[in-house]
C-alpha cells in the first residue's frame, strides 16, 4: 500500500511518462534496457510499485556493504558475487522452483556501457526456470518508460534475441553512446 502510494507521487511529479502494458500475471525475467543511468534503478522501482510487483534485482555485491545492505535488499536486491556468476542463476532456479512469486529484474548489458555484448544470464534463468521475459525499457528520447510485451522463449537464441533486439531498436537510455546492442557473446562468432 505505502509503496503504490509513493510511486503514485513519484509518477505525479516526474518529468518521465509511464507508458507500459500491463505488470505480468507470473512470475518472470524482467529486462531493464537500455541500461545506462543510475537513475534507471529509480525508474524500475516506480514501475515495479505502481503496477504492484514484488522485484528483486541483481547488483555487484559492493553496492550491499554496510548500512546498504540491508536498504538494498529491504528494496528487492539479490548480491552478486561476480567471481561466481553461475551461482546466482543456480540460486535464483531453485527460488522460482520452490514456487517463489517476484519479478526478476536483470539489466543485461551490463554496468552501464563499455561492452560488446549482453550478460546471458537472464536467458539461462529463463530457459532454466521456463520463466517469460518482459520487456522493461527507458527511452529519452520520448521521455517513457514502461514494461513492454512478455515474450516465451523460444530456446532459439538468435530468433528470441531477434525479437528481443526489434523492442529495443529505437530505445534509448540516459546516456545514449552508452547504449549496448542486445547481442549475447553466444551470437557473435568467433575468428
Amino acid at each position: 500500500m505505502l509503496r503504490r502510494l509513493v510511486s503514485r507521487i513519484f509518477w505525479f511529479f516526474s518529468p518521465w511518462e509511464l507508458s507500459t502494458q500491463p505488470g505480468p500475471d507470473r512470475p518472470t525475467v524482467l529486462l531493464g534496457a537500455p541500461h545506462t543511468s543510475n537513475w534507471d534503478f529509480v525508474l524500475m522501482l516506480g514501475i515495479a510499485w505502481r503496477l504492484g510487483i514484488d522485484v528483486r534485482w541483481l547488483g555487484k555485491a559492493s553496492l550491499f556493504a554496510g548500512w546498504r545492505g540491508p536498504v538494498m535488499r529491504a528494496l528487492g536486491g539479490v548480491p552478486v558475487d561476480r567471481a561466481n556468476p553461475a551461482r546466482v542463476v543456480a540460486d535464483m532456479v531453485e527460488q522460482v522452483h520452490a514456487g517463489e512469486m517476484f519479478g526478476l529484474v536483470v539489466t543485461p548489458d551490463g554496468t552501464r556501457g563499455g561492452h560488446e555484448h549482453w550478460k546471458s544470464g537472464f536467458h539461462r534463468i529463463a530457459r532454466e526456470t521456463g520463466l517469460p521475459v518482459t520487456l522493461g525499457y527507458v527511452d529519452r528520447a520520448t521521455m517513457t518508460t514502461g514494461l513492454g510485451p512478455t515474450l516465451e522463449l523460444s530456446g532459439d537464441i538468435a530468433k528470441d534475441m531477434d525479437r528481443i533486439r526489434h523492442f529495443y531498436a529505437d530505445k534509448t537510455g540516459f546516456h545514449p553512446e552508452k547504449r549496448v546492442e542486445p547481442r549475447l557473446r553466444e551470437e557473435i562468432p568467433v575468428d
